[in-house]
């Protein structure tokens, strides 16, 4: 047993609470190495009558570890709790100081779960768990008002560029409100709203107003109560790390210098400011002199900042907030950015654009989730570049959900592709048959799925401003077909509550493999999915526990013979199978 590789932390996602009654305990282990694991836990108060032994379960595994967990219900909601671990021919105890040989006599020394605190408990929204994500660039879906359009307009469906405008508006996403309730989606993310300069709108000049080319207050909240009569919540994207060049501190800035009363808004490093060599003498997003970094340590920045943060919540009834370039903000603004909103409504989704892994701000105390960019990246290459085989990528999601507590990998944000990336097509090269499989994994795992506007109907398109092309709503234009692919997807994942919060278990993911098998399972339901990415068609043969599934595609039953299925797919073919117990 190799001591150096048994990890375990009594905090963070390690040992963390559920809920207000449930504790959920972790301990890693090398991979193939602890055969077996035992929890001793009781309250250190009354340890006699209350101890017990759990036995762990093997949750999950990647390259190098297995992850083994349980569940407590302490009935004080205190716990100390120390681990027996076997292997085939040695067993040790670990507490929090040490390995020993026999068990513990007292709790003195194990580890410790002292109190679940309600108010500690992260608690992300619970309507996350079921919605399906749809994401729109404004300027670019719908022009529905050509009375607000920018001087220069071009006619719709144009080639896309960095500096252009065609128009796109709210009023254009109230016109095709019955299209997205027809394609399914429960939610929608916006790009930035508010006023700005520029056709993306993430160079912010005024936080409080609805760019003048998108609409008004009065049409924002006209959008938002259409959507939610149907269901569809609304979430916004906050640019808090930067402002725009003419956001009027910084106008101020710029006019005034050092004298300036806005001079501690930002981050000054030299006057007058300037770019010099092609770095700005401020700070910025990236070195783009146009979108200066706000501080938001300064008292005024952050008072400014959190009533932007609390009015459009108030004042429209939006669902929350998407956070651009979240992890370049320090994190006690989000602390009590998440205080400010949670107070404002108590359900509303705080998402963090944050590319790598994420847990210094999925504790409960800052985002609910973030853009699951590791997740995309392992799809992606799976999926579409054929840059991973199976057993890789099976390690590589376990991995991240290895890093998270379960109630933030159940409402992660699991994109594809966005506004900042090729699209997804493109990715495929055309290849619809990988795109389909890439969103078949998107929409059968754990966490709320998003698609990128026009993704449904074929739309492609290289990294920005490709990506950002004008959506087509010629019905001749469209792949009606693909469209009916993710209808059916949205409403599969819509009617299973295991593949909302069901745990995942890979059954096949082979080195050098093209195929994988895995289940999805709660105590609702158990849904088997086969996907293969090989060119040519594969027979899966996967032993199951149940004596009858239904192709929840087909509605035909899939016959189980000794305990196994048989099942012939096509190239780059799947199937969903749903266990039916009798």
């Amino acid at each position: 047993m190799l001591l150096e590789a048994i990890y375990h932390h009594p905090k963070q996602h390690w040992a963390y609470a559920y809920d207000k009654d449930t504790i959920h305990i972790r301990i890693r282990t090398k991979r193939d190495d602890v055969h077996q694991i035992t929890l001793l836990a009781g309250d250190k108060y009354d340890w006699e009558k209350t101890k017990l032994y759990l036995p762990l379960r093997k949750w999950t595994s990647d390259s190098m570890f297995d992850y083994f967990t349980c569940e407590v219900k302490p009935p004080y909601h205190r716990l100390r709790y120390a681990f027996h671990l076997e292997s085939d021919n040695e067993s040790v105890w670990m507490d929090e100081n040490d390995f020993l040989e026999e068990e513990p006599e007292t709790p003195s020394r194990m580890f410790e779960f002292p109190y679940i605190n309600p108010v500690d408990v992260f608690t992300p929204p619970a309507w996350v768990k079921d919605a399906v994500f749809y994401q729109i660039f404004p300027e670019r879906f719908a022009n529905g008002d050509p009375s607000n359009d920018p001087e220069g307009v071009l006619p719709w469906g144009g080639k896309p560029e960095r500096d252009n405008f065609f128009g796109g508006d709210l009023q254009g996403v109230i016109d095709h409100l019955d299209y997205l309730s027809e394609l399914g989606i429960t939610a929608i993310y916006f790009t930035p709203v508010f006023e700005a300069t520029t056709n993306h709108k993430y160079d912010t000049e005024d936080y409080l107003r609805v760019d003048r080319h998108f609409g008004d207050a009065d049409t924002l909240k006209k959008l938002v109560n259409l959507c939610h009569e149907r269901g569809i919540r609304v979430l916004l994207d906050a640019v808090f790390n930067h402002s725009g060049r003419t956001f009027k501190p910084f106008v101020d800035l710029q006019e005034n210098g050092e004298n300036s009363k806005y001079k501690d808004w930002f981050h000054v490093r030299k006057f007058p400011i300037d770019v010099e060599d092609g770095v700005p003498t401020y700070d910025t997003f990236s070195f783009e002199p146009l979108m200066p970094k706000l501080n938001t340590e300064n008292p005024e920045v952050k008072e400014y900042l959190l009533k932007v943060a609390e009015y459009w919540i108030k004042e429209v009834g939006t669902d929350g907030w998407r956070l651009d370039v979240a992890n370049e903000v320090d994190h006690q603004f989000w602390r009590e950015f998440r205080s400010t909103v949670k107070k404002a409504k108590p359900d509303a989704y705080i998402l963090g654009e944050v590319w790598n892994e994420s847990s210094p701000w999925l504790q409960g105390d800052q985002f609910d989730a973030s853009m699951n960019y590791p997740f995309t990246n392992a799809v992606n290459d799976f999926f579409v570049i054929d840059k991973m085989d199976a057993y890789q990528f099976a390690n590589s999601i376990s991995r991240q959900l290895s890093r998270y507590q379960l109630q933030a990998s159940e409402v992660a944000f699991n994109l594809l592709d966005s506004h900042d990336t090729a699209r997804l097509l493109t990715l495929c090269n055309g290849d619809k048959r990988k795109m389909k499989l890439a969103a078949l994994f998107q929409f059968t795992y754990l966490g709320a799925p998003c698609i990128y506007y026009g993704d449904e109907i074929g739309m492609d398109g290289e990294y920005d401003p490709d990506c950002r092309k004008c959506m087509e709503w010629d019905e001749e234009k469209q792949d009606r077909e693909l469209f009916s692919f993710y209808q059916k997807l949205i409403r599969l994942r819509l009617n299973h509550a295991a593949l909302r919060t069901g745990e995942i278990q890979f059954i096949e993911a082979e080195p050098q493999g093209k195929r994988i098998v895995f289940e999805r399972k709660n105590d609702k339901g158990n849904i088997l999915v086969l996907m293969s990415k090989s060119e040519e068609p594969e027979q899966f043969n996967v032993s199951v526990k149940f004596d009858k599934y239904i192709d929840l595609f087909s509605g035909m039953e899939q016959p189980v013979n000794n305990g196994e299925i048989s099942i012939n797919v096509p190239a780059y073919g799947y199937a969903v199978l749903q266990a039916v117990k009798e």
